[in-house]
């Protein structure tokens, strides 16, 4: 009996329409959780704040109450509910009272979703939002966030270029206003990149599966395994390891703790040459280190700064922020010297090379 045939046209018409459904479902999706999120810490908010107002006496107590919540929340829900979060939630609920919402609330009886409904961009913007001084500064770029369908990307842009003071010297509103409703290429934020944000992942509970390139990949796992090849002196602690600063993500490739050192090492791994910047950064990345990860008893930490161009690699350590001199002296002489380290990267950099393009040669013979 012979298979069906399909007309390519019938066919392209239900895989069409199909397409579009799923990614209208995966968009209101990635919307609800956002929405349900941002409801929820207006939610914590409004508790934090309502239990300061019970009286003089537990005003006295708002700060120990948001640190033992930080360290309880944590242990029952993981990430997302530190003492910074926290205020986070309390000033976001400050920011919005949004008293046609508060008359409804009757104890706990509002659920969720009828409070969701008022909060229509995504969490991350609110906290953008949160770090705008002026009430109506802020309420002019929430206003055009919702107007011009701005996604968190350019929310943060018009806030960085100072949309809101610009626009108000311009002799031309008009002309501004409809300049920024077009969003650049980087600006579309999929559905696939709305659940990988941070914060969404923290509310969920879910693991941070980070999205590297295949080379970036490659290089990270076979520096780690090069490492603990040298000798018991380095232990893996951790990879892709995510910390916030204010209200900016980044992720350290790798984290090792050095036992004769007694110290971690912080590995980052930049594809392109070196610069001022990457030692800048590497620096607030020992900085945060030393004030939430190291342990007592433990040295001060040390980075490690891996450049790739082109086959050429680079390797730097970040050892002139250390007060004591005896301590980096040290560092340097335990430590794996930088151009071994260089040359392995490179070697290791120009064999995925190599065998990418034979897999390409195959797939094209």
């Amino acid at each position: 009996m012979s298979k069906p045939v399909f007309l390519a046209s019938d066919y392209g018409a239900v895989h069409s329409d199909i397409v579009v459904l799923l990614d209208a479902a995966r968009g209101s999706a990635a919307r609800s959780v956002n929405a349900i999120m941002t409801a929820t810490y207006w939610e914590i908010g409004r508790r934090l704040v309502e239990f300061e107002q019970g009286g003089q006496d537990r005003a006295a107590y708002g700060e120990a109450l948001i640190v033992r919540l930080a360290s309880d929340l944590t242990a029952r829900f993981g990430r997302g509910f530190s003492r910074q979060n926290l205020q986070q939630m309390r000033t976001f609920y400050l920011g919005w009272p949004l008293d046609a919402i508060r008359q409804t609330l009757s104890g706990e009886s509002a659920s969720l979703p009828a409070l969701a409904a008022n909060f229509p961009l995504p969490w991350s913007a609110y906290v953008r939002l949160l770090s705008v001084k002026s009430d109506a500064a802020r309420r002019f770029y929430e206003t055009e966030a919702l107007r011009c369908g701005w996604s968190v990307r350019q929310l943060d842009r018009q806030v960085n270029s100072q949309f809101y003071e610009r626009i108000a010297l311009s002799r031309n509103k008009t002309a501004m206003l409809q300049q920024a409703e077009q969003p650049l290429q980087d600006d579309v934020v999929t559905p696939e990149q709305a659940f990988k944000d941070p914060f969404v992942l923290e509310f969920l509970s879910l693991k941070d599966d980070y999205s590297e390139s295949d080379l970036e990949g490659a290089l990270t796992q076979h520096l780690a395994d090069f490492l603990m090849e040298l000798g018991d002196d380095f232990a893996f602690v951790g990879r892709q390891r995510r910390l916030r600063l204010d209200d900016n993500w980044f992720r350290i490739d790798l984290l090792f703790f050095h036992r004769r050192l007694t110290c971690l090492i912080v590995i980052d791994l930049k594809v392109g040459k070196f610069s001022h910047a990457d030692a800048g950064q590497m620096h607030m990345y020992l900085n945060y280190a030393k004030e939430h990860w190291m342990k007592p008893g433990e040295n001060p930490p040390v980075g490690l700064i891996l450049c790739t161009d082109k086959g050429a690699a680079e390797a730097h350590y970040a050892l002139d922020g250390l007060s004591n001199k005896v301590l980096a002296a040290e560092y340097q002489m335990v430590l794996p010297d930088e151009k071994l380290l260089a040359d392995e990267i490179g070697k290791t950099q120009q064999a995925l090379d190599a065998r990418r393009k034979e897999v390409t040669g195959r797939g094209d013979a």
